[in-house]
């Protein structure tokens, strides 16, 4: 199967798509991957990123809105290490990560606006699959997420 690059999408599927605003560095070790999107909405938490993460991926995307929060990372290296090995795909973030230089050496996809060295709660607030918004968008569980060097679409059906 030939993946299409999100530039492709969009010349393609423009009225089938939304494109993300431009607000995320690539922090993975791919910088491109796509997949069926569970969503999560954290502040300052990362006890369900942990928990859905710890679940397999299902070569899916995580996506998590952190509001955007930048005094602490949502991520690191230990839970990224578990997403690949759960067969994630990749995982996109309204907030931080840490451990930068080594999940960029990890076999998956990250972005997120950010990185911060403090570690957040452990506490499980939050909720799951949940629509989200950010970066200009609404991200729906179920749908799919396509993410490369020019930036992340989502689309309702996988494309």
């Amino acid at each position: 199967m030939t993946t299409l690059s999100t530039a492709d999408l969009c010349d393609q599927f423009a009225d089938q798509i939304q494109i993300a605003q431009p607000l995320f560095g690539n922090f993975g070790g791919i910088e491109a991957f796509q997949g069926k999107i569970t969503t999560l909405r954290v502040e300052r938490d990362f006890g369900l990123v942990k928990e859905s993460l710890s679940k397999p991926g299902n070569a899916g995307v995580l996506v998590i809105d952190g509001g955007g929060v930048k005094d602490c990372a949502l991520l690191g290296d230990r839970l990224a290490e578990l997403a690949l090995q759960q067969n994630w795909s990749g995982i996109v973030i309204n907030g931080c990560i840490r451990d930068a230089a080594i999940v960029r050496t990890l076999a998956i996809g990250v972005r997120a606006i950010g990185t911060c060295p403090k570690r957040p709660q452990l506490t499980g607030a939050g909720e799951k699959n949940i629509a989200v918004q950010f970066s200009g968008i609404t991200f729906e569980p179920g749908e799919y997420l396509y993410a490369d060097a020019d930036g992340i679409v989502v689309s309702k059906d996988q494309l």
